[in-house]
């Protein structure tokens, strides 16, 4: 399965009020690993840059004049996300740009309608989290990225720092031990007690069959035992 994570750093948060994009960053995961192949741009979005959203990326104006406008790179960018699924946190923000380019391009399908399908990390973080943050930064936290080098965000940065987040929060269970520390971090692989159960995790019943056989083996493991066998017995306080 081949799948390409994105994200895009803009002029400012607003779509309505006329904002773009001015860098998109794109890494391909292909069957659950990081290929190191990746597409790169700075774009010029022919408006000033809003100072809330340098101050973000420490992007600015004159580093974008000599570079290309989002029509000579669109193409592109919808070659390398064909017929894969997209990841994007918080995919409604960075999808919703991508749309107003396409239509300022006089493309009549949504970004939506190049790809194999959008997965939006924040939406599935907010499932297996819920209550908690769960920005890009604290996911990192979370799941053992080190995110230490992460000055001020970067599209390219910002999209391999999500590719191991994603992985590590999709990748199951690794390990029998499934023990939750008393300090409510994952010990011997388990994980923190605030998170236990996940909210995606499956539960599969025994069957009938399955109950009879297991009641057989416990009686024939407590065999000619004195006295209640150890699961018989009242727990100790």
């Amino acid at each position: 399965m081949r799948q390409i994570v994105l994200d895009t750093e803009t002029t400012g948060l607003s779509v309505a009020d006329g904002h773009r994009i001015i860098e998109i960053g794109c890494l391909e995961v292909l069957d659950r690993r990081i290929t190191g192949r990746n597409l790169h741009f700075y774009v010029n979005p022919e408006r000033a840059i809003d100072e809330g959203a340098m101050a973000v990326h420490g992007i600015t104006d004159e580093m974008l004049q000599d570079k290309p406008r989002f029509a000579e790179i669109s193409e592109e960018v919808l070659r390398f996300v064909e017929d894969s699924e997209v990841i994007i946190h918080n995919a409604p923000f960075d999808v919703g740009f991508l749309d107003a380019e396409l239509r300022r391009l006089g493309i009549g399908a949504t970004f939506k309608d190049h790809c194999a399908g959008v997965l939006d990390t924040l939406a599935l973080a907010r499932e297996l989290h819920p209550g908690k943050r769960n920005s890009l930064d604290a996911l990192c936290e979370r799941y053992s990225v080190s995110n230490a080098h992460r000055k001020l965000h970067g599209a390219l940065l910002d999209a391999e720092l999500l590719a191991d987040v994603y992985l590590a929060m999709t990748r199951g269970q690794e390990t029998l031990q499934i023990a939750l520390s008393s300090e409510g971090g994952p010990r011997g692989g388990g994980v923190a007690e605030e998170d236990w159960p996940p909210a995606a995790l499956p539960v599969l019943a025994a069957t009938q069959s399955e109950r009879e056989a297991h009641d057989v083996l416990l009686r024939s493991i407590a065999g000619d035992a004195k006295g209640p066998a150890l699961w018989e017995r009242p727990a100790q306080v």
